[in-house]
């Protein structure tokens, strides 16, 4: 069976006469005829038969449409799924995103991409530049949004996305948010709370102090989330250093400021990661593109 003849055949049911289904259709009404016989032919039943007003269906002709009007469904079915895959909207991702940049990105890249692409699904890791790296290349992420060197990888595609600032911030109500000047020293007894050991901000911190001379910082908080490093910094007289695109978009509901310390500001390239090898399915597209259209000003 061919499925234009099915087709035909539906639109011969539901109008029970040749000539107003060859019109509806387009066909002449020999054209149709051939292919309702080829149908039978298929079938090896007879499908209608002839009555003064037009046709009727036999027997095995309405078991047939019976049957047709769960095939159009499917038809119809298939045809938004491979609609919704090649545009976009349907499949599955695994996306990486670094500590203080997913929180600044979720809400943005999420309220659109849900309801522009309902079918789609994300797995969606929050983790350290390292880390998230190598499961790309392992092929356990399919895109990376982080911070991205200035040279790209040989085996990565990389898309510079916007310039991040990690900058000091504290509680408003912490003694030097009301410091016109703060330097090194003033953070040397300090307390902070930081990402994870060993992460690039926790080392440029290490090393700020070094280079100065000081005692290594004292660090009161090590914790992988950036929403819970701010509330601690908000509700406690410990210092942070973290994005200041993330401090500025929760500094009113917590209440906290950033402190102008010169030595301590710290420039990354922020940019989304892909393998080189790998095909861009229409649904990393459009995540890349949503992506690249909430990057923040």
């Amino acid at each position: 069976m061919e499925l234009r003849d099915i087709e035909y055949f539906a639109v011969i049911a539901e109008h029970g006469n040749l000539a107003r289904a060859a019109e509806a259709l387009g066909l002449s009404q020999p054209a149709l005829s051939k292919s309702l016989r080829r149908l039978e032919s298929a079938v090896d039943a007879k499908l209608v038969k002839r009555t003064p007003k037009g046709v009727e269906l036999t027997h095995e002709g309405a078991a047939l449409h019976s049957r047709v009007r769960g095939l159009r469904l499917s038809l119809a079915d298939i045809t938004r799924e491979i609609s919704d895959l090649s545009h976009g909207r349907e499949g599955h991702l695994r996306l990486g995103l670094g500590t203080g940049i997913a929180e600044y990105f979720l809400k943005a890249v999420l309220s659109g991409l849900l309801r522009d692409a309902p079918k789609l699904t994300l797995k969606i890791t929050v983790e350290a530049n390292d880390a998230l790296m190598l499961a790309l290349r392992k092929g356990d992420l399919d895109l990376v949004v982080s911070g991205i060197p200035a040279a790209a990888s040989e085996d990565l595609v990389q898309e510079h996305l916007y310039d991040d600032e990690f900058v000091v911030y504290a509680s408003l109500d912490h003694p030097l948010a009301r410091r016109k000047s703060v330097t090194i020293a003033d953070l040397a007894p300090e307390r902070w709370v930081v990402p994870a050991a060993n992460t690039l901000s926790w080392q440029r911190l290490q090393r700020v102090f070094e280079d100065k001379g000081l005692a290594p910082p004292h660090f009161t908080i090590e914790a992988n989330s950036a929403p819970l490093r701010l509330l601690a910094v908000a509700c406690s007289d410990l210092l942070g250093f973290g994005s200041r695109h993330l401090v500025q978009q929760f500094a009113s509901d917590l209440r906290l400021t950033t402190i102008a310390v010169k030595e301590m500001s710290w420039h990354r390239r922020v940019g989304l990661s892909y393998r080189k090898t790998d095909h861009v399915s229409p649904a990393l597209r459009r995540v890349i593109d949503k992506l690249k259209s909430s990057v923040p000003r």
